[in-house]
């Protein structure tokens, strides 16, 4: 899309400011969709319901980019009263505008001397240009079938080429990457796997809330938050010299610096028209292990094998996102704080994502009502072979009121937590069930348990969603509990019967089956009284109508369900 009627500056010389330029997509509370200029964003802040990315993981860095300027802007928060301050003024980012007013020079794309996100001058020593799928995730490399802009970007406007800017610090993939002049991590023209950008480490987590305004506010953490390390010297790289070629690891100052790491070295080439091309090299590795105590927006997991190999207690990695769990089965990994977790004297085996922590101090606190919603949003890439390709993005989120976050007060949290191992615990009972239904008719398990379980999942996940939404609005946590597992009960009791009706003949006449302690004629009859003992065992009796004469049996040892971990 031509641009050319727009981006000159008065001496003629191409400008996109990014700070008057439109260029973050948005999602208005009215439903419409545009662009904004970072200016824009935060003078509507609170007409926006949030930034929508070309993908979830662009929307994540364009979130800490935004944080980063917050931040800055605000110079804090220092304490809980400042963001409290903060919360209540209407016009909290009012500071904003005449901050990126002062650093406005940095935030030019197309600067010849100091561009945005970029190194001026970076070159390879044959002048090479390259395709920007290199810095466009939804290009795969060697798969360009898989995409909308088949076969290759030719061109971005600028506007976009400034969102896959920032997305590339974040997400890029690793591999080898053309070296750069100036570059002394270059052999041969080569730079080995340095790892992918920073961001694609994490099991991306923040608050959503009703607009931008609120959502920025409550990820906006307080520089005095526990076990949360942020110097005094923290700095955007806006804040820092333009980055040269090449890089090396250093340590992060503090959450300004880590929202706006940067993993990549790179120059966007560009005429009047648009973006055309792109030279893309390593810029500064990070590794992730052990960042706890500077990055936020993740979970983090201990790693026994990096424990023993570097002889060291305890080591934490981040928690990545599985895409085949949803949120709301992991949501034990966000409410449970480290002294749940944690077995007397070791170490916790996983950490909450501090933004969470910091969330729940706002409620312990008194400075969030018990019953205000947010979303737990998170966001993470998985990547696969070598991680020289982006295979999977995962993109979800759980409602819950703030209260589930409360430090003393565990009840809803618990509840909450043990309603998740009611339904693992169903779950599973109904795989049991398709197993030994296969099992009676002489056929394969594996494949109808894992489809009656991806079933029972998929129409348990909406109702688990309602109810933690509603959890906030009893004192009764208990209470809501048995009503959970009495819906828990009815749906999957009635997918059981349905397997049931299904099973055909062969499973109804059953045939012998060696057991662990002996062999047993099974079939269909006594599949079902094992699953609905089942039930009954881990659910108590919630629906007694639904329970056949004989359910208290007890079932065969090996249809014993118990909740995964």
């Amino acid at each position: 899309m031509p641009e050319t009627d727009q981006n000159g500056n008065s001496d003629g010389v191409l400008s996109f400011d990014l700070t008057t330029r439109p260029w973050i997509p948005v999602l208005r509370r009215d439903g419409t969709q545009g662009e904004l200029s970072l200016r824009e964003v935060f003078e509507q802040a609170h007409d926006l319901r949030r930034i929508v990315g070309d993908l979830p993981t662009q929307e994540f860095a364009l979130v800490r980019l935004l944080l980063a300027v917050a931040h800055e802007a605000l110079d804090g928060p220092q304490d809980t009263d400042a963001w409290s301050d903060l919360w209540a003024d209407e016009n909290c980012f009012a500071p904003v505008g005449a901050y990126l007013d002062q650093h406005r020079g940095r935030f030019d794309l197309l600067s010849a001397d100091a561009p945005f996100f970029q190194t001026a001058g970076l070159r390879t020593a044959k002048d090479e240009v390259f395709s920007l799928n290199r810095i466009v995730a939804d290009v795969p490399n060697g798969e360009p079938f898989f995409t909308a802009r088949m076969p290759t970007v030719e061109r971005l406007t600028f506007a976009e080429a400034a969102r896959w800017v920032v997305h590339a610090h974040a997400y890029d993939t690793s591999g080898i990457k053309t070296g750069v002049e100036g570059d002394e991590r270059a052999k041969g023209g080569k730079v080995y796997p340095l790892g992918v950008g920073w961001a694609g480490n994490l099991g991306g987590v923040f608050i959503e809330s009703h607009t931008l305004r609120e959502t920025l506010l409550l990820n906006l953490v307080a520089a005095d938050t526990p076990n949360l390390e942020i110097d005094e010297a923290d700095a955007p790289v806006w804040r820092r010299e333009p980055s040269g070629p090449g890089g090396a690891e250093r340590a992060p100052t503090g959450v300004r610096d880590l929202y706006t790491w940067q993993t990549r070295r790179l120059r966007l080439h560009f005429d009047e028209m648009g973006v055309h091309g792109v030279v893309l090299g390593y810029g500064d590795p990070l590794t992730a292990r052990d960042r706890q105590h500077r990055e936020p927006m993740t979970a983090w997991r201990r790693s026994k094998p990096q424990e023993k190999k570097l002889r060291k207690t305890p080591v934490y990695l981040p928690r990545e996102h599985d895409p085949e769990r949803s949120a709301w089965r992991g949501l034990g990994a966000l409410v449970a704080t480290e002294a749940v977790k944690a077995q007397g004297s070791e170490p916790a085996d996983y950490l909450r994502p501090k933004i969470l922590e910091w969330v729940a101090r706002l409620v312990t606190e008194g400075e969030l009502e018990r019953g205000f919603l947010v979303r737990a949003r998170i966001i993470g890439a998985r990547y696969g072979t070598q991680q020289s390709v982006i295979d999977e993005i995962v993109d979800d989120h759980v409602s819950m009121a703030v209260v589930l976050l409360h430090q003393q007060d565990r009840r809803y949290a618990e509840q909450a937590v043990a309603a998740v191992g009611d339904a693992d615990l169903a779950v599973n009972a109904l795989g049991d069930l398709a197993t030994n239904l296969a099992r009676a008719a002489g056929t394969e398990t594996e494949g109808p348990r894992s489809s009656a379980r991806d079933v029972a999942y998929g129409l348990l996940e909406a109702p688990y969603r309602t109810w933690l939404a509603h959890l906030a609005d009893t004192d009764d946590p208990y209470a809501q509990r048995t009503a959970w597992q009495q819906q828990v009960y009815g749906i999957v009791g009635r997918l059981g019967d349905r397997l049931m009706s299904a099973a055909g003949d062969a499973a109804w006449q059953g045939r012998i089956v060696q057991l662990k302690h002996g062999t047993e004629w099974l079939n269909s009859a006594l599949a079902g009284k094992w699953f609905r003992a089942a039930l009954y065992k881990g659910l108590g009796r919630p629906d007694s109508s639904h329970m056949p004469p004989d359910a208290d049996a007890s079932p065969a040892p090996e249809t014993i369900v118990k909740a995964p971990a």
